[in-house]
C-alpha cells in the first residue's frame, strides 16, 4: 500500500474478524516499528505481542476486576487525558463519543450500555492479537515522543499489510493485570495496548468517521513563496 493511502485509512476499529493474523505480517509490522526516530537512539521501547490463551487471560482477569475488584485499585499509570477539559478538545471529544454511541444504538444515559461497549477494549474488540507497548520508567518526558513514533509506526505498518489496529489507553488502568501475564518488570510503565486484526466491515461501529480537521486550522506556513 502506498504509505500516504496507508495514513489516510488508518483508523480506530472497534470489531475484528477472527481470521488470524499471519506471523510474516507482524514481524515485518514490528520491524518497521523499530526503524522509528527516537533522541539519541535510545530506542526506549518494549514490545509484548500476545494471542490465544494469554490474551484470553489478560481479557479475564481484567472484566473480573471490573465486576467485583475496588476500583481505587486501578488507576492509570499516567495521565493519559486532561483533570479539567477545556475548549476545543471537550467538544472534540464529545463528537467522537456521541458519534460512536450513536453508531451502536448507545443512548446518551444508558451508562449500563456505556460501561459493557467501554469493557470491549478489555476483549480486543475480538482481535486475535493484541500488543502491549512499554518503556523504562526514568527516561524523560522525550521518550513519549519516542514511543509515539514507534506506536504510530506499528499502526501505518498494520495498513501496509491490509490489517487494522486500535489503541487502547485504557489498558493503563489495569497494568498491574497486564504486567503480571506479560512479565513485565516493575520498572516498565505500560504506555498502551494495540489491538490488530482484519476489520468486521459489517459492525456498525466500523462504520463510525471521526472528523479531521483541515491542514490550515493548525498549520503556519513562512516563507514558503
Amino acid at each position: 500500500m502506498d504509505v500516504h493511502d496507508a495514513i489516510m485509512s488508518r483508523r480506530s476499529v472497534r470489531r475484528f474478524l477472527p481470521a488470524p493474523v499471519p506471523m510474516e505480517s507482524l514481524r515485518r509490522i514490528i520491524e518497521g516499528a523499530g526503524m522509528a526516530p527516537s533522541g539519541h537512539n535510545i530506542q526506549p521501547w518494549k514490545l509484548y505481542v500476545v494471542g490465544g490463551a494469554t490474551k484470553a487471560a489478560i481479557t479475564g482477569d481484567i472484566l473480573d476486576a471490573i465486576a467485583n475488584g475496588d476500583p481505587k485499585d486501578y488507576v492509570p499509570e499516567y495521565p493519559y487525558y486532561p483533570t479539567k477539559w477545556f475548549e476545543p478538545y471537550q467538544a472534540r471529544r464529545r463528537e467522537t463519543g456521541f458519534g460512536l454511541y450513536a453508531k451502536l444504538g448507545i443512548a446518551r444515559d444508558d451508562m449500563a450500555a456505556r460501561q459493557a461497549q467501554m469493557s470491549r477494549n478489555f476483549e480486543f474488540f475480538d482481535a486475535p492479537v493484541g500488543m502491549f507497548v512499554g518503556f523504562h520508567r526514568d527516561l524523560a518526558t522525550g521518550t513519549y515522543m519516542d514511543v509515539g513514533m514507534f506506536i504510530e509506526n506499528l499502526l501505518i505498518g498494520a495498513r501496509g499489510e491490509g490489517l487494522h489496529t486500535c489503541g487502547q489507553a485504557a489498558f493503563t488502568w489495569y497494568h498491574s493485570i497486564v504486567r503480571r501475564h506479560l512479565g513485565m518488570p516493575d520498572e516498565e510503565l505500560l504506555a498502551c495496548g494495540v489491538a490488530v486484526g482484519f476489520e468486521d466491515t459489517a459492525a456498525p461501529e466500523n462504520e463510525f468517521r471521526v472528523d479531521k480537521l483541515p491542514i490550515d486550522d493548525f498549520t503556519t506556513f513562512m516563507d514558503l513563496d
